[in-house]
């Protein structure tokens, strides 16, 4: 059905417009959860002189709060109703981000993991109920648009997280390295240690207080009311019933491997940027930090292209652009494969540009049509987000080979594990478009 003409954020005479830009500022929230947190694994291993696994473990306290609070929210959203979803991710969120501090109190490293695990259940409500309650605001004919502009606005979060990452914490923490820090006495150690926590946990603390201020913010504003007539459950059935749906179950397949996809291209710019720009000459501190910098231009055109889909959306079916915007990373990350020059790096960041519409188009392609169900179906669409703990660490054991046969750079060669990726998310696509040009 052509949606050019449907209302946007209007439905049955209901309008959406203030409920719409509340709920989407919550986007934004978790895009500067997920980006100030990435950079916090070599700066936990740094302070606390740690090896690179063991500063890892942020990750898999991260993930695992997303993974674990899924199904718990959809239960509880199907019991009470989106806006309290989102309320309880967002006091578990500020509650975790609070949690820092008696965490430096203490000066050990797992009172931290604590910490990041319950602010990455609040974030698992929160995206658990966001994302399916966007969906609701107006005609389910451009429902998909309207999640893919709503979801443009959670890399500006990211964004923001970067910069506060760089500036506001790596850039302040002692330049001493984990080697020197490991000369140092006890008590020259422990100084060092709280004076950089201190600077840690900071906008942690200042994110606390923003996501607090939102709560307030959702509590008293009237929001649109979805909650079930039916409060009874049966879980098993439930899963059963979705899962048996093929759009769906091919949506959480494509949703874990664009997820995966999309943190490998994001981690590891950073290592091939560095092979590259070494390769011409360039110290290894001033390679990382340019290629920093082309991750930020990464994150900069993926931001500006979800607007743009987001517009496109109007005039072309969602799994049509899907495939042509899956292909055109696809012939991109080719292109950073074949190439060892700056023109693989520029493949590379133009990748963005096609990642773009990929999370919210799928999501909102898999929920189309399920009704009530798609509180659980978001729940498995969220779980997904595993592909992104799952995939990397293979596509770094790659990396770590250093050449493929006697030349061959196996940075440029572990991004066949992203290409891939985006095969399957093409073929999603294709799927979604035969089957709509049927019905």
């Amino acid at each position: 059905m052509n949606n050019t003409k449907l209302p946007l954020l209007k439905h049955n005479g209901v309008n959406y417009l203030v409920p719409f830009i509340i709920i989407t500022a919550c986007f934004a929230l978790w895009g500067f959860a997920n980006d100030i947190t990435n950079p916090m694994v070599k700066a936990f291993s740094k302070i606390f002189r740690m090896n690179v696994t063991q500063g890892a473990l942020v990750q898999l306290a991260f993930y695992g709060g997303y993974f674990a609070m899924a199904f718990p929210a959809a239960i509880f959203i199907k019991k009470f109703s989106y806006k309290s979803g989102i309320l309880l991710g967002l006091a578990l969120y500020a509650t975790g981000a609070f949690l820092f501090f008696p965490a430096k109190m203490t000066g050990n490293y797992y009172p931290f993991l604590v910490a990041y695990f319950i602010l990455t259940c609040g974030l698992s409500f929160l995206e658990t109920s966001a994302n399916p309650y966007i969906l609701t605001m107006g005609p389910e004919e451009n429902a998909t648009r309207r999640l893919n502009l709503a979801q443009a606005f959670n890399p500006i979060g990211s964004l923001l997280g970067m910069f506060v990452a760089m500036n506001y914490i790596q850039a302040r923490l002692n330049p001493m390295s984990t080697a020197e820090r490991a000369l140092l006495s006890d008590s020259e150690f422990e100084a060092m240690k709280q004076s950089d926590l201190s600077i840690l946990i900071s906008p942690y603390l200042a994110i606390g207080l923003v996501v607090l201020l939102m709560f307030l913010i959702i509590l008293i504003t009237k929001m649109p009311k979805h909650a079930d007539k039916d409060k009874t459950l049966d879980f098993w059935a439930t899963i059963k019933r979705i899962f048996s749906i093929p759009n769906y179950r091919q949506g959480v397949i494509a949703q874990f491997f664009y997820v995966g996809a999309q943190i490998m291209c994001w981690t590891f710019i950073i290592q091939y940027g560095t092979r590259v720009f070494m390769a011409g000459g360039m110290e290894e501190q001033a390679a990382e930090v340019l290629s920093q910098r082309y991750n930020i231009l990464a994150m900069i055109l993926f931001c500006t292209s979800r607007f743009i889909a987001t517009y496109l959306m109007k005039f072309f079916n969602p799994g049509k652009m899907l495939r042509t915007f899956a292909i055109g990373a696809g012939l991109l990350t080719v292109g950073a494969i074949l190439f060892q020059n700056v023109w693989g790096v520029y493949c590379l960041v133009a990748v963005s540009a096609c990642m773009s519409l990929m999370f919210p188009t799928i999501y909102g392609i898999a929920l189309k049509g399920m009704g009530e169900d798609a509180k659980f179906g978001a729940a498995g669409l969220i779980m997904a987000i595993l592909g992104g703990s799952v995939l990397p660490p293979l596509q770094a054991s790659i990396i770590d080979l250093g050449t493929i046969g006697k030349h061959f750079p196996a940075v440029n060669a572990s991004f066949v594990l992203p290409l891939i990726c985006f095969v399957v998310v093409g073929w999603f696509g294709t799927r979604t478009y035969k089957r709509g040009k049927r019905s």
